[in-house]
């Protein structure tokens, strides 16, 4: 049976890494009208994904809020989830700003460098403004309004809450219409390994070759730091969150959100499989639908990574040095630029305006596509750090949520009712 249970359980996973791989090599060897004919079966699976999300992270939210028995709860919650959101970010920072002090990214500035136009962009305020509200209702419905929807979602959640909660028609909606979009999800997922092969295929075709000199240096940093992030950090933060069974069992959970996250480069696209996997951990639903989605657009650790290299790598070609001296600002425009970031693919670029405007503002035409040209090469690792992450702080939240025993008890029922289905 246990047997029967790893293949039914990994299988569909093997797939999809399968077909990863398989695109890497065609991106990498094949020509480029064989390349651009795979891309819009990637794009088709984006596109499905995105269009289940928006929905998803309305009722999920709301539905988690509304249902809540304790308003106290609800904000014990949400505020344990921010401030670890900012923690963890700042942990990261703080490391990526170490190793750029070690391994300087850019080692001889750069003598001529392009200058590209920017466009027209909103003003500080105007930004701020557009994070959290949208013009109208219309305006939310759309992947680029995330942080705005997830305010309007927490806010219409604890309206209906104060209206009744769960005795609400309109809670027991929400809690039906979540399990809907979950299994709409599940229907969509069976096309992943198709879609996987073609992302990887553009992917590795449009951005191969661009991996080189000052930007190779670059990147040997960075996706190395990513994947130590995960084996040291990780296991530290589930550890703190679960207890002794939390290394093991977020080891377990992990790779299918870090596969996904992987594959489409969008913290967004990645929530479904997030809060499947923080269910079948035992996570309470109202945590996992209050931090999963949150994570998509707040969580941003890998961000963070990259925050700190796009500005040690500009100040590198200007030829300037960054100090400890310059540690605090650094840390907190990493830390509040990667909030600004919508789960999307590239960030909108919102993160890489922050930092011109911050840090470059009289050479912001120059430094601008530097910026953008970086975060389209760590895009892939840093949104698996971001989204795998959130699955992660799932455990932190429920440690001050529901107890430090919370995982030794979850599985514990998970063991009982096993054991009852094999009775059977």
């Amino acid at each position: 049976m246990e047997k029967k249970a790893v293949v039914k359980n990994y299988i569909f996973l093997g797939i999809m890494l399968g077909a990863m791989v398989l695109g890497a090599i065609v991106g990498w060897l094949a020509p480029a009208k064989v390349v651009a004919f795979f891309k819009p079966f990637g794009t088709v699976f984006i596109n499905m994904m995105f269009c289940v999300v928006v929905p998803l992270v309305f009722v999920s939210i709301a539905g988690s809020v509304a249902n809540m028995k304790s308003m106290k709860r609800a904000g014990k919650i949400m505020g344990t989830t921010v401030a670890t959101f900012v923690i963890t970010g700042a942990i990261a920072a703080v490391i990526m700003f170490a190793l750029m002090k070690i391994f300087p990214p850019v080692l001889v500035p750069w003598n001529d460098i392009p200058s590209e136009e920017i466009g027209e962009y909103a003003s500080i305020s105007d930004m701020i403004v557009n994070f959290f509200t949208a013009s109208d209702f219309v305006g939310l419905l759309t992947r680029k309004a995330m942080l705005p929807l997830i305010v309007f979602s927490v806010l219409f959640g604890f309206a209906t809450n104060m209206a009744g909660g769960s005795e609400t028609l309109v809670a027991k909606w929400l809690s039906s219409m979540t399990d809907v979009m979950m299994k709409f999800i599940k229907i969509i997922t069976y096309y992943a390994p198709v879609a996987f092969f073609a992302i990887f295929a553009g992917l590795v075709a449009d951005y191969g070759p661009q991996i080189a000199g000052s930007y190779g240096r670059a990147m040997a940093v960075y996706y190395p730091l990513c994947f130590v992030y995960i084996f040291t950090a990780f296991p530290l933060f589930a550890w703190f969150g679960g207890g002794k069974h939390g290394v093991k069992t977020m080891f377990k959970h992990i790779t299918k959100p870090a596969v996904v996250s992987l594959g489409t480069c969008s913290s967004v696209a990645t929530i479904p499989t997030n809060l499947e996997e923080a269910e079948d951990t035992g996570v309470s639903k109202d945590v996992a639908e209050m931090v999963v989605p949150l994570g998509a657009t707040m969580h941003m650790d890998g961000s963070c990574f990259s925050c700190v290299l796009k500005i040690a790598f500009v100040w590198g070609v200007f030829g300037q040095d960054m100090s400890w001296g310059k540690l605090i600002p650094i840390v907190l425009v990493a830390v509040l630029s990667s909030v600004g970031m919508s789960g999307v693919p590239g960030g909108g670029y919102i993160g890489e305006y922050i930092i011109c405007s911050i840090f470059f503002p009289n050479q912001m035409e120059l430094a601008f596509p530097i910026l953008v040209a970086i975060g389209n090469l760590v895009d892939p690792p840093a949104t698996m750090i971001n989204s795998a992450g959130d699955y992660v702080v799932t455990y932190i939240v429920s440690r001050f949520a529901d107890g430090k025993d919370w995982l030794e008890k979850a599985l514990a029922k998970k063991k009982e009712a096993a054991v009852a289905e094999k009775a059977e």
